[in-house]
């Protein structure tokens, strides 16, 4: 017997909306949709879960009277200017519903084993110096300019690692979990904190520039600095409104370009860009960063400023667009997805029998036990 079920007209509309997908798309996938909508016809129930799998909702949000008031469960900083962005997408509001189960698992993990706090969250305050700031997060994390390697790759990574040594769990990824077809945009966000002593969380946007996904790093490391979380900027913009988000921007910028290291340096103001390329890899930072801290220091105006960016961020969007994609060897890419400190813990917790293969799949993002095996070996547990 075919079992046909009633949705309201309100909730498909929704649903379509939330999930990013074109109506024609939508309808092309669903030919009956509009019949739906009208109530001239219903959708059997494996239709309406097919229908929520491709718009990635909830099938049990369907069957409500009215759409869910759907907000992020932390703070939400992004803007594009100064405009709020907005409803968050299925993709990152799934993403950050991840990294808090993961970051309540490690809490746990962390009170079992006695670990201590994580020393520095929380010992910022809004408003503080920022070059005080800046070099007391140097102090901790060894990132000086020559301590950056040769790339922009090689940067990022060693800034990840002096972050995880420090006890700070680290997930760099351009999807969702480890759905391939689900990319995450860095328009509409570039990272995330999730505050914590024990298992402070940081979320980087892997399908953003390398170069951008170090000053993400370096800004959400201030927000765990001020034991706050939040999802942030979906751009650097020149004056972010709101005010914790400015100030994190400042630290980050003089914790990776010190103004100091600007003083003498001179310019091509009527083409920019070779010398923003060389001091971003000098320094191994983006073209934004380095355009801003030549504004903070002086060297452009606001004006000038602004046109700058406008210019370079479109151009950055045009490398991004032109990109292939790839994943990579996935036993280097799923534990830096995960964050190898939080991997490694996993992993040793259920090889003691402490937390059931199931549930260690599932955080990890497979299946198999000879993927889990394997990783282990990789990570050199157990």
């Amino acid at each position: 017997m075919t079992v046909r079920v009633a949705v309201r007209a309100t909730l498909l509309d929704w649903a379509g909306k939330r999930s990013g997908i074109s109506p024609p798309n939508l309808d092309t996938r669903f030919p009956d949709l509009d019949e739906w909508k009208a109530g001239t016809k219903e959708p059997t129930l494996k239709q309406l879960e097919k229908f929520a799998q491709a718009t990635h909702t909830p099938i049990g949000y369907l069957f409500l009277s009215e759409p869910p008031d759907e907000s992020l469960p932390v703070p939400d900083f992004r803007t594009i200017g100064d405009a709020e962005i907005g409803q968050a997408s299925p993709d990152l509001l799934d993403t950050v519903y991840q990294c808090q189960q993961r970051q309540e698992w490690y809490r746990d993990y962390a009170r079992v084993h006695r670990e201590e706090p994580v020393p520095f969250v929380g010992t910022f305050t809004v408003g503080m110096d920022v070059v005080g700031a800046a070099a007391q997060m140097s102090a901790v994390l060894s990132f000086a300019p020559v301590e950056r390697g040769t790339s922009w790759s090689e940067a990022f990574r060693r800034l990840l690692e002096e972050a995880d040594r420090h006890g700070v769990l680290v997930m760099v990824s351009g999807i969702v979990g480890s759905n391939t077809h689900r990319k995450l945009d860095p328009r509409e966000f570039r990272g995330f904190a999730l505050a914590d002593e024990l298992a402070p969380v940081i979320f980087v946007n892997g399908s953003d520039t390398k170069a951008a996904q170090i000053f993400t790093l370096a800004h959400e490391l201030v927000h765990i600095w001020l034991g706050e979380s939040g999802v942030d900027d979906a751009e650097m913009s020149s004056s972010p409104s709101n005010t914790t988000e400015r100030w994190c921007n400042e630290v980050a910028a003089e914790f990776l370009l010190p103004a100091a290291a600007l003083r003498g340096v001179e310019l091509n103001r009527d083409n920019l860009t070779d010398d923003l390329e060389r001091l971003a890899r000098q320094f191994k930072v983006s073209t934004l960063v380095v355009l801003r801290r030549l504004f903070d220091t002086g060297y452009l105006t606001l004006s000038q400023y602004r046109d700058e960016y406008a210019d370079e961020l479109e151009r950055i969007l045009a490398i991004l667009e032109e990109r292939p994609g790839g994943g990579g060897n996935f036993y280097n890419t799923q534990p830096v997805r995960v964050s190898k400190r939080f991997a490694r813990a996993l992993i040793e917790s259920t090889l003691e029998g402490q937390t059931l293969h199931r549930d260690a799949f599932q955080m990890l993002g497979f299946k198999k036990v000879s993927t889990f095996n394997e990783l282990a070996i990789r990570l050199g547990v157990g």
